[in-house]
């Protein structure tokens, strides 16, 4: 039985606004609102979202760049917001991050052994022998050359900045690897070699994905599971082939209908997106999140809010008629 790798338990995070008027209450946004997951060792997990459903939130709970206003964010049982800052650091040990940005998450003012090496020299108990042997081993598990260890990052291209990005991260031997929209800022034919060296690294290294990503293609070529999240909340979990083929919330429908087709990464020239979320409500609105935008709305919806309940084994849906609106068969 695998090991349980990340746990989030009822987890929410919200940020205080500036006021609007001099003695008006201070707005909030809610960006993440009662989240709960779980991860096991070796099955990676996609979330998957329109822009400001959460999914970058997220990622930073998990990686204890933030800590939630309430639940519980546990990295091999041990919940991160709970450890001091020697602790956490040791901690960062198992899971590292690869960002989005190829081009602003290097410092163009560093080498690339400077660059990959920085985890293994913030944890300490490494001496500068060890680390350049370790920046060898990974750089060449991505696919580049040890003499580009004294090179500058504009000196890259976009998707070889990302491998170096990717070196950076596995240069620790993380467990566990959050990679916030790692391709979206490639080419269609880069996406393709990156997404295949990083399935390719998995089986490699035994590293398990958190990936935060909008594109179902990316999600359903690398995940083993799939959770949707929309306005802070997850709406639908399940496995790729579930979701895609037999979706039963009307967002993760409209998701799937916005794209020509899930089975390849070449459609992203034609892709239309879902329509922007309206204004986001205040945190304990009775109606469902969605009922605004929902074709299928109905009065109910209006007036209690849907929990994310099992609709079949390993299919969770938070929607009052998911069982009629679930495609048959």
């Amino acid at each position: 039985m695998s090991e349980t790798l990340l746990q989030l338990d009822q987890v929410t995070r919200s940020y205080t606004l500036p006021r609007e008027r001099l003695w008006g209450p201070a707005p909030q946004v809610h960006a993440v609102r009662g989240v709960s997951l779980r991860m096991q060792s070796g099955s990676n997990l996609g979330v998957v979202g329109e822009s400001g459903s959460g999914k970058s939130t997220l990622a930073r709970l998990v990686m204890g760049l933030e800590a939630p206003n309430s639940g519980a964010v546990r990295m091999l049982g041990q919940d991160l917001s709970q450890l001091g800052a020697a602790a956490l650091r040791e901690a960062r040990r198992n899971f590292q991050m690869v960002f989005q940005d190829p081009y602003g998450s290097l410092d163009p003012r560093q080498t690339v052994q400077r660059i990959v090496t920085e985890p293994l020299a913030a944890l300490g108990g490494a001496d500068a022998k060890e680390q350049q042997e370790r920046a060898q081993e990974v750089l060449g598990a991505v696919g580049l050359r040890s003499s580009d260890l004294g090179k500058y990052p504009h000196e890259f291209s976009g998707g070889q900045r990302q491998r170096v990005a990717i070196a950076r991260a596995l240069i620790t031997r993380p467990r566990l690897i959050v990679a916030d929209e790692p391709v979206s800022a490639l080419d269609v034919s880069v996406q393709a070699q990156v997404l295949n060296l990083m399935q390719d690294l998995s089986q490699q290294f035994g590293v398990t994905y958190l990936l935060i990503s909008h594109d179902l293609a990316v999600v359903d070529y690398l995940c083993d599971e799939v959770a949707v999240i929309y306005q802070g909340r997850i709406v639908e979990q399940g496995s790729p082939l579930t979701l895609f083929q037999a979706a039963a919330h009307p967002y993760t429908q409209a998701l799937l209908q916005a794209v020509p087709r899930v089975a390849t990464l070449q459609m992203r020239a034609t892709r239309k997106r879902a329509p922007a979320p309206p204004a986001a409500r205040p945190q304990g609105a009775a109606e469902c999140p969605y009922a605004a935008r929902c074709p299928q709305a109905q009065p109910l919806c209006a007036q209690q809010r849907p929990e994310l309940l099992s609709l079949a084994s390993g299919h969770q849906v938070a929607c009052h008629f998911a069982a009629t609106l679930a495609p048959e068969g």
